[in-house]
């Protein structure tokens, strides 16, 4: 079967097109000369001001410096160099990071760089896969368009693995192609094996677009029925067996001997993946998933009897206690104590981390949006992604993108096996969807893994221009019509979203011009100047190209080293040139170091918090264990009363932090009340949070948080008495 891709100007010879070709016979000069100005281009918007970063994701940033010290915290993922706990991710997107780090050094070049990369990578990979079936002028708008989505630019200047992720499954898309073409059992295989690593690297996540790879094969294989079940189900069975890997070897190593598995709450891997990074990413934090997640393993499991128990968060008013709880103030009845102490949160209180604002970004308050939902992800609905505060992250080109899908489908017969137009559907119309459903009800989520549209989104709209020049030369008034409907729908509708978020737009007038010598140079041309309907066809691409391209430019301008997102319409820029040193943003109080570092020597631990939020910053100034009791945000049980007084006796922990942020004490109470009546209140002078490094890039004392820069902090010493 031929390509039905259309020859543009500088195209001399068309792309093969025949089931498992090989992609276009050579690349010409200027081709080639438009891809490196792409892949220029995506380079610029990630690698510049890097300086502003620091150490980024602190929590994960403090699990990287935990994983150099050996081995064991390597394997383990380790969130801090004790190996008390572990991250809430598996390893494999923090093992590239290590990597990185043993080289370059932890810093905002060595953490960020494989993210860098990754995003780089996904960028040219992108546009092989469109252009060996579609034509080079679709996989370079393709890949253009990926370039410059804001929240791709966001992410890979992030120590987040959603980066890597992305490339693993583009990865994995190539392979699934490549099975689908050949029939070749090895490819299908492979890309099973490429959704597994994903599984790796962020869980469940990873299979969001296998629906739309196993449908690929399944409807454009041109094999017998029975012969493409029976692949699948052994790809299956590898896929199974290679996202099971790592968590089964966890869940069977002795719980004495390796970390706490953090955010899982039942201290098993498999529950990590099932219910907090699985079943709990669909229906939220707020609704009751403990009973699902655990009776889906222990079948899983093939056990009997009680399930596994999964804890509930249950985020209440912040600051309220639960109906028969008390304050930790009341546990002791000393007043020095209570004086001391900081506010604390309740048991069970702030479980999802309710209304807790990126540094930087804040909830989005411009023109009229609304944050809402966890994390500022609005609420549920189909409109989701084209509403505050989503609609700044992904979703400038998805109206487009949506049409370019519907013209692909309907431009051709549907046949069996489908045709390479079908499969295009299939595959990037199948990705887009499943994913854009998926967040539009998902109650638990950051805005950033909307990263996951981006591939299949860019990919549609390279497609989406490639079959409308191809209707230009046979119906030129009809692609005139949808050209000026979609692209120009798509164009009002981004600076509709832009003006909401920043006001004014100046770019506008750029827009408008490019969108109006757009129309009047294809409809000049009709079907008979070749060339000036391509440059009418170019301005026309570029007036909805342009605003996510500032947009990107305002991301990069105006990054964080925190959590990843688009540009809010907030804060204010500061371009930094050079690599960094990565401690900007790096907050922690000063005397509180220079104390513990002088009364903790020969001690393993340099002091034992509530959360990640109040130690990550610690382990990374120092690169000392920190004891976080509650795990990432409080909420694991990672010690007891009991092992916390063995970890006192051995002269292994001292001092007791209660530091600000997410999960005080009190959500432990048997802790808390230990700490209350063992340990004695240390009175000391505190600095200002602020490293001398210095701005806080980050926020706060807990970095990944950001915004926490007051508040009373409390140390107790539980070896005084």
């Amino acid at each position: 079967m031929k390509s039905t891709a259309m020859r543009w100007p500088w195209t001399r010879t068309e792309p093969a097109a025949a089931a498992g070709a090989a992609s276009a016979r050579q690349l010409g000069v200027w081709p080639a000369t438009a891809l490196v100005a792409v892949v220029l281009l995506a380079g610029a918007l990630r690698f510049a001001n890097l300086r502003t970063l620091g150490y980024a994701n602190t929590y994960y940033t403090a699990a990287v410096t935990a994983m150099l010290k050996s081995w064991h915290n390597f394997f383990f993922v380790a969130a801090e160099p004790g190996g008390s706990v572990s991250v809430d991710k598996p390893p494999v997107g923090f093992w590239l990071q290590t990597a990185s780090a043993f080289v370059f050094g932890v810093n905002t070049f060595g953490i960020l760089l494989p993210q860098l990369l990754a995003g780089m990578a996904s960028v040219i990979v992108l546009y092989h896969l469109v252009q060996r079936r579609f034509g080079q002028v679709a996989g370079l708008l393709a890949a253009l368009s990926l370039a410059i989505t804001p929240v791709v630019v966001a992410t890979d200047r992030n120590n987040t693995i959603d980066s890597t992720l992305v490339l693993t499954l583009l990865l994995a898309a190539w392979a699934f192609i490549e099975a689908t073409e050949s029939a070749r059992l090895r490819y299908l295989l492979l890309g099973a094996g490429l959704v597994g690593i994903g599984f790796n690297i962020k869980m469940l996540e990873a299979y969001l677009p296998l629906p739309a790879f196993y449908a690929l094969y399944f409807l454009g294989s041109d094999e017998r029925l029975l012969r493409k079940i029976g692949k699948l189900a052994l790809a299956t069975v590898l896929l199974l067996v290679i996202s099971a890997s790592w968590i089964t070897v966890v869940d069977m190593t002795p719980a004495d001997q390796r970390p706490y598995v953090g955010s899982s709450g039942t201290n098993s891997a498999w529950n990590l993946a099932i219910g907090y990074n699985g079943i709990q990413r669909l229906v939220g934090m707020r609704r009751n998933a403990s009973s699902l997640s655990s009776t889906l393993l222990s079948l899983f499991r093939g056990e009997s009897g009680s399930p596994l128990r999964f804890q509930p968060r249950q985020p209440p008013a912040a600051g309220a206690f639960q109906q028969g709880q008390r304050p930790l103030a009341g546990l002791s009845s000393p007043s020095s104590r209570a004086e001391g102490r900081a506010r604390l949160t309740a048991p069970d209180a702030a479980r999802a981390r309710p209304g807790i604002q990126e540094a930087g970004r804040g909830a989005f308050d411009g023109g009229g949006f609304g944050g809402g939902g966890t994390f500022g992800t609005g609420r549920p609905g189909p409109l989701r992604l084209f509403t505050g505060p989503l609609s700044n992250e992904v979703s400038w080109l998805l109206p487009f993108g949506l049409f370019a899908g519907l013209l692909l489908a309907f431009r051709s017969r549907l046949h069996w096996p489908i045709s390479p137009k079908h499969q295009a559907v299939v595959l990037w119309g199948g990705w887009l969807l499943t994913a854009a459903v998926f967040f539009s009800i998902a109650g638990f989520f950051h805005p950033y893994y909307l990263v996951m549209l981006a591939p299949p989104l860019a990919a549609l709209v390279g497609l989406g221009v490639a079959e409308l020049w191809q209707l230009h030369g046979q119906r030129w008034w009809l692609a005139l019509a949808l050209a000026a409907v979609t692209l120009g729908g798509t164009a009002a509708w981004q600076l509709l979203t832009a003006t909401a978020y920043m006001g004014t737009v100046g770019w506008l007038p750029l827009v408008a011009c490019l969108f109006g010598a757009g129309l009047a140079l294809s409809a000049l041309a009709r079907n008979r100047w070749q060339g000036v309907a391509w440059a009418g066809f170019a301005c026309l691409v570029g007036a909805i190209l342009i605003t996510p391209g500032v947009w990107s430019g305002l991301t990069t301008l105006y990054s964080t080293g925190s959590e990843p997102g688009a540009y809010s319409g907030q804060g204010t820029g500061r371009l930094g040139f050079g690599p960094g040193n990565g401690r900007a943003g790096l907050q922690i109080d000063q005397t509180l170091l220079a104390y513990l570092q002088a009364h903790t020597v020969g001690m393993k631990y340099l002091m034992a918090v509530p959360s990640s939020g109040q130690g990550a910053g610690y382990v990374i100034a120092t690169g000392r264990p920190v004891l976080y009791l509650g795990g990432f945000d409080g909420q694991d049980q990672v010690e007891t009363t009991g092992s916390m007084a063995a970890l006192v006796a051995d002269q292994v922990l001292r001092y007791v932090y209660e530091g600000g942020g997410p999960g005080g004490l009190a959500g432990r109470s048997g802790v808390a009340a230990w700490v209350a009546n063992t340990c004695k209140v240390v009175q000391y002078e505190a600095t200002s949070a602020q490293s001398a490094a210095g701005a806080g890039a980050n926020g706060g004392v807990y970095g990944f948080f950001g915004g926490f820069r007051g508040g009373q902090r409390t140390l107790y010493d539980c070896q005084a008495n």
